[in-house]
């Protein structure tokens, strides 16, 4: 009789924590269901609330945890360096960073870190999480192209604070009145970066030939390259015809893109 009351006991105990994990998860999917609803009307302060409690309620909530970073990542404000600024993009890190622990390469929020990243100024962190992106799908040419924008982002700045010490603004033809000793800079400083960005915006265009935006790039990158290839004439004058060259791609980018969409909202079909 003892051992059947122990069995019993033993039983009852499971029974009730079944119960009691059955009631939080309900709870919890409460929680996530209202802070889903405060997302959508941009009460994010709300959505962290709720999103929060739901992960109390389930700590193993993979969907709240995912949803929370996600709320904290909409409250970061480009550029700005703020405590309250940062600490929004570090739990939104930490939260995406535990949320790929368990699903490895989610490309959301592969593509939310480099976001997030990118607008701390954090770029070789941005640059690493764009380039598992593309790990993640090869045919991504936003990643391509977000990689080459960053690229452009850095050598755009060495330029300009190299080029000020001469006492020179850029003029966007390789700048051939700078220093020797800015030149000197500029080639250490920037050469691995145009490079890369030239690559990346490169296949960007490959992947979709109609990318307006990183053919605009690639014109402003070809233009940091001639500064890189400062001292040799011809070098220079062909950065700046590519340059050129891409420039005038956008326009003819532009207007197939601008195409595509009228036939999207068109439903695909084309009038005659």
């Amino acid at each position: 009789m003892k051992v059947h009351a122990r069995v019993s006991a033993s039983a009852a105990l499971l029974l009730s924590l079944g119960m009691l994990t059955g009631c939080n998860q309900l709870k919890a999917r409460d929680q996530l269901t209202k802070g889903v609803a405060a997302f959508k009307n941009a009460q994010y302060e709300q959505a962290i609330n709720a999103f929060q409690k739901a992960i109390q309620y389930d700590p193993n909530y993979s969907d709240a945890k995912l949803y929370l970073a996600t709320a904290y990542s909409y409250q970061v404000v480009p550029n700005l360096d703020t405590p309250e600024n940062m600490k929004y993009a570090n739990n939104a890190i930490d939260g995406f960073k535990d949320y790929l622990e368990k699903k490895p390469g989610d490309k959301v929020s592969l593509q939310q870190l480099a976001s997030i990243y990118r607008n701390i100024k954090k770029y070789p962190e941005a640059k690493q999480y764009e380039l598992q992106v593309i790990q993640a799908d090869p045919k991504d040419s936003e990643a391509h192209y977000t990689i080459g924008f960053v690229d452009w982002v850095e050598s755009y700045d060495n330029a300009r604070k190299a080029l000020a010490a001469d006492g020179l603004t850029d003029d966007g033809k390789g700048n051939t009145k700078m220093s020797k000793a800015t030149c000197g800079k500029l080639k250490e400083q920037n050469a691995a970066l145009v490079s890369d960005g030239l690559n990346h915006l490169q296949q960007a265009v490959q992947i979709n030939p109609d990318y307006s935006d990183a053919y605009s790039y690639l014109n402003l990158v070809y233009r940091r390259k001639a500064d890189v290839d400062c001292g040799n004439g011809a070098a220079v004058t062909e950065d700046v015809a590519q340059a050129e060259k891409a420039s005038q791609a956008v326009l003819g980018a532009r207007q197939n893109e601008e195409k595509k969409k009228e036939e999207k909202l068109r439903g695909g079909v084309t009038m005659q």
